[in-house]
């Protein structure tokens, strides 16, 4: 079904809307301009719901189910999910068992637009390797949006992009579980490490999920994947697309790879094309090489030339909560990783800063083991202060280590206070939670503003 058939299908269908976060208003929004019967549902009550949009919505005419569910959950034709929404959850499989198409904001996006796909997903990486990939594509003329997980919902793009636009979109198993169609010209896997178990439960369905992102790939359309992670490179056997590794370790027959300290692509005629060296790159650590390997590998199997794929990635500054220095005190460095939501992404940062580190750590574990993150404290991490819900489940795998300079806080404010404390000159301050931030926060976002805001005013009160 291409976008033309399926937006005049969809004036005729019941839909729901599962979940009322940026995706959901989205995909609200563009459903209800397309003139489907709308109805919306939240867990929340309608005081909790942003007003402006409930406002909108009622003017419009939409079914509101508001701190509840549909009595009827098998009068809809489709149902579309918000990502936090499981869809093992009981009223989504009896609306599923009456016949109800279930699917998720991507997906709605695909079927919508005639514009190309680029996605990237991965346990970590995405968000860094999707800015530079839309930072790529932008610097060689091409009508980009950067959407998915990151920026604009998908949706509220794709519905206005046209045949030339690139959607370079940063997807999670969340998002592609609820995938059918979804088919990208260019695919990237990037890691694949435990997250998300609390959902997905076991890491073959989580590697399942990522595994989506390929599975209706053709022969002539690429999967970007990284070569050093067995698992990861595993999952490119479920896709016909063309399979390009990249690697940091070894040197390809085809894709992207370090030679030495050069980056190099190589086409699959065998071209190599010099990029840049790893000392160019303006992000640190081993990871964001890889991820610089991934963006080049993607830019240049879309068609992109290897001297615009060059500039890009030499100006390319990172992103904000990725490892990301937010301020010196007192010869102390601050560096918000908030991003760092897993235990992987918090050993990813340690092992970038490398030693006399003071880490803050805690949130809402999901599930995790952190028994790895507790190995590589020693020799590089002083002292752990720990705050959020699970604190205590890293400070028993801390012990079990033998790592035993462990300092609990109610707060990021008395976070930041007791390390500014511990930290002699010399030191890095890290905030690597390896933890979801929902148990204090909105968002990991909104976790990463406030620590740099604890630190500002640590500046702000050393000045006075």
């Amino acid at each position: 079904m291409d976008h033309i058939e399926f937006r005049d299908k969809v004036k005729d269908m019941k839909v729901l809307i599962i979940g009322l976060g940026k995706s959901g208003k989205a995909a609200a929004a563009a459903l209800t301009e397309l003139g489907a019967s709308v109805s919306i549902q939240d867990a929340s009550q309608p005081e909790k719901i942003d007003q402006d949009f409930l406002m909108k919505m009622r003017e419009l005419g939409v079914t509101e189910y508001l701190g509840c569910l549909p009595e009827d959950m098998t009068a809809f034709d489709m149902l579309v999910l918000s990502p936090g929404v499981s869809p093992e959850k009981d009223f989504v499989r009896t609306a599923e068992e009456s016949g109800a198409e279930i699917i998720g904001e991507l997906e709605l996006a695909y079927r919508l637009t005639p514009a190309k796909f680029v996605a990237i997903t991965g346990t970590n990486g995405k968000t860094t390797t999707t800015t530079l990939v839309g930072e790529i594509f932008k610097a060689a003329g091409r009508k980009t949006s950067v959407v998915g997980n990151i920026g604009e919902p998908v949706v509220t793009e794709a519905i206005k992009a046209g045949e030339d636009n690139w959607m370079v979109t940063e997807v999670s198993s969340f998002q592609l579980e609820t995938t059918r169609f979804f088919r990208p010209c260019v695919s990237a896997i990037l890691n694949l490490t435990p997250d998300h178990l609390n959902r997905h439960h076991t890491m073959e369905a989580y590697g399942n999920a990522k595994a989506r992102i390929a599975v209706n790939q053709s022969e002539d359309e690429f999967l970007v994947v990284n070569y050093d992670d067995k698992q990861a490179l595993a999952l490119a056997q479920q896709s016909r697309a063309t399979v390009i590794p990249f690697s940091r370790r070894e040197k390809l027959d085809c894709g992207a790879f370090v030679d030495d300290t050069a980056i190099i692509v190589k086409d699959l005629d065998g071209t190599e094309y010099f990029i840049c060296d790893t000392s160019d790159l303006r992000i640190i650590g081993d990871h964001n090489v890889e991820n610089a390997l991934a963006a080049a590998a993607i830019a240049y199997f879309a068609g992109i030339e290897p001297n615009v794929i060059t500039e890009a990635v030499k100006k390319f500054p990172g992103v904000e909560h990725r490892i990301e220095f937010s301020g010196k005190y007192k010869g102390v460095e601050y560096f918000n990783d908030s991003k760092g939501t897993n235990v992987d992404a918090a050993v990813i940062a340690i092992k970038a800063l490398r030693d006399n580190i003071i880490l803050i750590a805690g949130g809402d574990g999901k599930a995790q083991d952190f028994t790895d993150l507790a190995r590589h404290l020693k020799g590089a991490v002083t002292a752990l202060v720990l705050l959020g819900r699970d604190a205590p489940q890293i400070e028993e795998a801390a012990r079990k280590e033998g790592f035993t300079d462990i300092y609990y806080c109610a707060d990021m404010e008395e976070c930041v206070r007791k390390a500014s404390e511990l930290a002699r000159e010399g030191d890095k301050v890290l905030l690597s939670p390896a933890c979801a931030s929902w148990d204090m926060y909105d968002n990991f976002e909104q976790r990463g503003r406030h620590f740099k805001k604890c630190v500002k005013e640590l500046l702000d009160d050393g000045i006075k």
